[in-house]
């Protein structure tokens, strides 16, 4: 067996460095092992897993009223309305502009009564320095960023501001007119984060926001500098430049010995300080240097965030997040930052997703469609048929570029009601991952050699991905494409659930795809799998109402002419706050178990923990991917009782596509906690090779017996 030997080479000025390691032996068990020692991940609302729209640059509440009604005339679902911070009055935080945005309080209201859908705000950590917000803040005794001496305290600025005259608080520019400070929030006591909350709650009194967007938490400052700099970024008077020491001992924080790769990035001028704070300044009660514990601003700001939006909804809320570190992922979601209208970042978003899944972030998602320059109409339409598949599903641009929300084009807006209303159909499963995730560490979104390591081949792949373990999806994300070069794994059997040969095998290995504009992208069912899904709608609200679905891909011919699959579904009422041991939260979980041979077909459901008060939708179709045998409807019976489905039900013997449907086919609230529901064949078809994007359809599965890989994280 070959061996590889890993070398790591630190170089440091300071600090310590700890080493974990995570034996696996699976990539998955990896990343489990490592959420034991961060925290697994936060469990989304049911409505954060809706596509969701935005833009920086919305000129009034008119404005948003127009694209959410466009959005719904042109049938393409939709759950959340986002707004940047041009709603703020001069972007100050938990505040509103009273003339262009005047109707927003009752426009949240509208969004939830008529629409059925969630609005979420921006909130920058900047806090403007001469409103009520700071008044209220220095009479809580909440902190801010501060310099560690009174000497060091430019007070030409400072006594700008009476709230904050005698302070030493460190003040930057950000989006307000005037200068800015920063919450500390690694305050020692309770009282900075106290305050926060209670600024949401305040707000939300206002507004009747669902969802938090903290951005700019690096934290980011603008026009930055050295004391004695000939340079200024200043736009006016009313907001002067942060100084940083340049010289003498203080200076050692910004100017360290050696210079750090971000700072060999921007140049010969690039400094620690750049676009953020100095680097001398102290938090946690003047505790910590900014030059020590910078990195953790963002996971701070999105702990008190947490919290701020469940005291201010009542209910579960989101949290997204620009800045991450470990454990992020337990009050947070994430998206990709400022991207730009380019194939090239369709592409990179592709493998940011797969990477916070392993970092142990899996709500996350980029700008779809791309924030910086003018996307096109195919690449728009490309990334919105992936972005269908980032557990964060957002479109969202900048306010000097044309809108490109999915209406813009008639074949952008077919596609992506295309995309979304699959999307809406399946997330039963998709949340169900999320809950498993939660409830055990893992990842949603992740790589196919998460679930094929002994495969060396997939090893090569980037821009494929699954969900969970169950669902291969192959993106198109190059220009003038109508097909896509895609990667089956061999040791697997799979099943398209796309336009092209839906509920039909595909071919194993390298093959190339059909992938038109009108058509769905690539995406495949593993065989042995059983997804829970359930009738789309316009938002999830109404989706939740529909009836329950479950597709299953067969895995023929395991033992004895067996052919099998398995699968589960967790479900609770999507918003409610689940206590910090999600085992005890009020949910139902099942498992799912389909065996069929020539003689007869059984899929059992059985229900491993019951919600209270938690009523569920009928399971009123099963789609059978790979049956074999012809079904006797006639047989029908659901735990030894006789069950009509002659009505709705088909079979295709060419296909091999069972379809079972019937009006209340199973009801999963009847008390019991096993269903069992059986129907007989009568004698075997002669079964047929059918092809699939060119290749021969495999009609034998291979089981892998074993593997053991070595895999770590430092």
């Amino acid at each position: 067996m070959e061996k590889h030997m890993v070398a790591i080479t630190y170089r440091t000025i300071g600090g310590q460095i700890e080493v974990f390691f995570f034996p696996g032996p699976t990539p998955e068990e990896v990343v489990k092992q490592y959420q034991q020692l961060i925290g697994t991940p936060i469990l989304p609302p049911y409505w954060a897993l809706g596509f969701q729209l935005c833009r920086y640059g919305y000129r009034n509440v008119s404005e948003i009223r127009d694209v959410v009604e466009r959005m719904k005339s042109a049938g393409i679902p939709q759950d959340v309305q986002f707004s940047d911070i041009d709603y703020l009055n001069q972007y100050e935080d938990f505040s509103y502009n009273n003339d262009s945005f005047a109707d927003l309080p009752q426009f949240a209201k509208d969004l939830h009564n008529n629409y059925s859908m969630h609005l979420t705000l921006i909130f920058d950590p900047a806090i403007e320095v001469d409103y009520a917000p700071m008044n209220r803040a220095i009479n809580a005794d909440a902190k801010f960023i501060q310099w560690p001496r009174a000497d060091l305290v430019p007070t030409d600025t400072q006594n700008r501001y009476p709230l904050i005259k005698n302070t030493s608080i460190m003040l930057g520019k950000v989006w307000p007119v005037r200068n800015v400070a920063f919450p500390d929030f690694l305050d020692t006591e309770p009282k900075t984060n106290n305050w926060w909350i209670n600024e949401f709650m305040l707000f939300h009194n206002q507004v009747e926001f669902d969802g938090a967007w903290i951005d700019m938490n690096e934290p980011s400052n603008f026009g930055t500098k050295f004391r004695n700099s000939t340079t200024s970024t200043e736009k006016d008077d009313n907001a002067p430049d942060l100084e940083c020491p340049k010289v003498g001992n203080d200076s050692k924080w910004d100017l360290p010995p050696y210079e750090t790769q971000a700072s060999f990035f921007y140049g010969n001028d690039g400094h620690l300080e750049g676009k953020t704070l100095c680097m001398i300044g102290k938090w946690g009660r003047n505790k910590y240097y900014l030059y020590d514990s910078k990195s953790l601003y963002g996971w701070a700001e999105s702990f008190a965030t947490h919290k701020a939006i469940r005291n201010a909804t009542g209910k579960r809320g989101i949290s997204i997040s620009r800045s991450t570190f470990p454990s992020s992922g337990k009050y947070a979601g994430h998206w990709l930052g400022d991207n730009t209208a380019r194939w090239e970042d369709l592409r990179s978003s592709v493998i940011g997703a797969q990477e916070f899944n392993i970092f142990g972030i899996p709500y996350v998602g980029s700008d779809i469609c791309g924030f910086g320059q003018n996307t096109t109409e195919e690449l728009c339409l490309r990334w919105q048929q992936m972005g269908a598949f980032h557990s964060f599903s957002r479109n969202h641009n900048d306010k000097n570029m044309a809108p490109q929300d999915p209406t813009r084009w008639t074949t952008v807006a077919a596609a992506a009601r295309k995309a979304n209303l699959f999307r809406y159909r399946h997330l039963p499963y998709l949340y169900s991952l999320h809950f498993k995730a939660s409830l055990f560490g893992g990842t949603v979104v992740r790589p196919l050699f998460f679930e094929f390591p002994a495969d060396d081949f997939v090893h090569q792949i980037s821009y494929q991905f699954l969900w969970g373990s169950s669902m291969l999806i192959i993106p198109v994300l190059e220009s003038n494409k109508t097909t896509v070069d895609g990667y089956l794994p061999s040791t697997a059997t799979w099943y398209s659930l796309y336009d092209a040969g839906y509920g039909q095998k595909a071919p194993n290995g390298n093959s190339t795809f059909s992938a038109p504009w009108d058509s769905l992208i690539p995406v495949f069912l593993r065989a042995g799998s059983i997804l829970p899904r359930q009738t789309p709608a316009q938002t999830t609200v109404l989706a939740r109402k529909n009836r329950f679905e479950i597709v299953i891909g067969l895995l023929n011919d395991v033992g004895n002419g067996h052919s099998i699959a398995n699968g589960e579904l967790y479900w609770d009422d999507g918003d409610s706050i689940p206590p910090a041991d999600l085992s005890t939260h009020n949910f139902h979980s099942f498992i799912f178990s389909f065996d069929a041979t020539s003689q007869n077909a059984t899929f059992i459901i059985t229900k491993t923990k019951t919600a209270t008060n938690l009523p569920l939708p009928a399971l009123e179709n099963i789609e059978i991917f790979g049956y074999q045998w012809t079904p006797d409807f006639s047989t029908a019976t659901l735990n030894g009782n006789s069950t009509d489905i002659t009505t709705l039900s088909t079979y295709n013997s060419t296909s091999q596509i069972l379809n079972i449907t019937a009006s209340g086919l199973i009801n999963l609230n009847n008390g019991g906690s096993t269903w069992t529901f059986v129907l007989a064949n009568n004698l075997p078809i002669q079964t047929t090779t059918h092809t699939n994007g060119g290749g021969s359809a495999e009609k034998t599965f291979t089981i892998l017996l074993g593997f053991f890989i070595l895999f770590f994280v430092i």
